[in-house]
């Protein structure tokens, strides 16, 4: 199997994965800005590849999902001059292997066909993901392989902002939980509200997904966390099975493999 990249543009932070066949060799992440060119985005790939020892010209080609349209095209530019050929970019008419049983199948973030792709081969089904990042997004995927659809929530780092821009006391703070769900100060309070309130959030949405999912024997479903804060509800509870950071880069891979025949 030949050497792959594997690009998620993604709201907050741009995430890169370089595969040697099946394995994850290295990854890096760098902070989403639509306002720099190709140009500019083809010297920091170069630059972050060579970081740790990974040299672009090893890498044939790559592949792409984005839910920031106005950075796809400047990605995909940078991506075929840094590698001299067009990344595959994952959207309409490319093939997943699972049934995309939405409304609007093209509404469906291209991240969470990955994710979803990923999952159901990792874990099987009925299985449901908990992406919390920027939004924290919940999907299901049945055991015959259809993605039925989802939750989406704001993250908690996007509601932490939100308390800290829209309130005239309250300040930033960082996702640690407090030793006990009553804070006795306001930075305790929010850190409280904030890592305990969404851990919250995450069992009861996972349990009435579950319920729909698989009614019978709810406890049958799996539950994969992935994203940069799912580390953070996986250390105050269990409701995560397994958490995959690299969810998301592994369903780009899969993807890749299924559309090219390699």
């Amino acid at each position: 199997m030949a050497k792959l990249l594997a690009v998620d543009v993604g709201n907050s932070n741009v995430t890169i994965g370089a595969f040697d066949g099946a394995r994850l060799i290295a990854t890096w992440r760098f902070a989403t800005d639509a306002r720099k060119t190709a140009d500019e985005h083809n010297l920091l790939l170069q630059g972050m590849l060579r970081s740790k020892n990974v040299e672009p010209s090893d890498f044939p080609t790559a592949v792409m999902c984005s839910v920031v349209p106005p950075l796809t095209g400047a990605i995909e530019s940078a991506l075929t001059d840094m590698l001299g050929s067009a990344p595959m970019v994952v959207g309409p008419g490319t093939r997943t292997g699972i049934k995309i049983n939405y409304n609007r199948p093209q509404d469906v973030g291209t991240d969470r066909i990955a994710d979803a792709v990923a999952a159901y081969k990792l874990y099987g089904g009925p299985c449901i993901i908990v992406d919390i990042g920027t939004a924290t997004v919940f999907d299901a995927i049945s055991g015959d392989a259809e993605y039925l659809g989802g939750a989406i929530a704001p993250g908690m780092t996007l509601a932490a902002e939100a308390l800290f821009r829209g309130t005239s006391q309250l300040r930033r703070v960082d996702l640690q939980a407090p030793d006990k769900a009553i804070g006795r100060n306001t930075t305790d309070a929010m850190r409280s509200g904030l890592v305990y309130g969404y851990v919250g959030l995450v069992e009861g949405m996972v349990a009435r997904f579950a319920e729909e999912l698989s009614p019978d024997d709810p406890s049958a479903c799996k539950v994969i966390g992935t994203g940069g804060a799912a580390k953070v509800v996986a250390a105050q509870s269990d409701i995560l099975q397994d958490v995959n950071e690299d969810l998301t880069l592994i369903g780009l891979r899969m993807l890749h493999e299924l559309n090219s025949g390699v």
